[in-house]
């Protein structure tokens, strides 16, 4: 019975209707979808994925870049919230994993560009294992992309043209935070007074010059690997997968693509 309701319950919440049946709208809360007691949270089941295309390696890009260009585009479309938004995986030359969501700000011939803090624990991590995994997730098209590469730093020239189309806050932000490192109650808002006092401007300004930092830049990851997802019913998931050959340049990669079982 619980599986009955569920699934449309779920859809009319996913489909964010506001004419739900009053039967389903007490399923629209977690308890529809968890079970738990003192010592666990268990899943309930899930809804189905209805994509209704179908991603096979022939109606696939030649390229994985054109690929991903026309999915996010297509995300950009459809409404789906932050469709930048990305899982960024490090680890360190011991092999310790770590992830976080940070912000795709660029794909180019070579790769995926973010931007973050050159002495924050990630960008300690890619120095000392220059290599990255990226997943995004647009939960409301059942479309995911898996990206795994090698790392590089952008050019100053580079990472300072993008800091300086940043708003005033944002920079000051960066100026003021010394990324993944233990601070006071107050640290923050103090050296952010400060830098306000030495830049002459303030965080609700629209203009104003401050000076890209020289810890902070862009990486680019250059993918070697790249998977594409499109959720199907009964878990029978469409994956397409690209492999850039060894023997090709970074400049021009050739790729080969492979469906993969779900």
């Amino acid at each position: 019975m619980l599986r009955t309701l569920l699934y449309p319950a779920l859809r009319c919440r996913r489909l964010v209707s506001r004419s739900c049946p009053p039967s389903l709208a007490k399923l629209l809360s977690m308890d529809a979808v968890i079970s738990s007691s003192p010592d666990k949270i268990k899943v309930l089941p899930h809804y189905q994925y209805e994509t209704h295309d179908h991603l096979t390696p022939s109606t696939a890009q030649p390229s994985p870049i054109d690929q991903f260009r026309r999915w996010f585009q297509e995300a950009v479309d459809n409404g789906v919230q932050e469709p930048e938004a990305m899982s960024l995986s490090t680890a360190t030359p011991n092999g310790i994993p770590s992830a976080r969501i940070v912000l795709f700000k660029q794909v180019d011939s070579r790769g995926f560009v973010f931007y973050t803090n050159y002495t924050s624990r990630k960008s300690r991590e890619l120095l000392d294992n220059p290599h990255a995994a990226l997943v995004f997730y647009w939960r409301e098209m059942h479309r995911s992309v898996r990206i795994v590469g090698k790392v590089e730093k952008l050019s100053k020239e580079e990472s300072s043209e993008y800091f300086q189309s940043r708003p005033v806050g944002s920079r000051l932000g960066a100026w003021a935070s010394k990324q993944s490192s233990v601070i006071g109650e107050h640290d923050l808002e103090e050296r952010l007074e400060k830098l306000q006092n030495k830049f002459g401007v303030k965080e609700g300004d629209k203009e104003g010059q401050v000076p890209t930092p020289d810890f902070w830049g862009g990486w680019r990851v250059i993918p070697s690997e790249i998977e594409f997802w499109s959720g199907k019913p009964s878990r029978l998931h469409d994956r397409v997968r690209y492999l850039r050959l060894e023997s090709s340049p970074e400049e021009h990669p050739e790729w080969k693509i492979d469906r993969l079982s779900p």
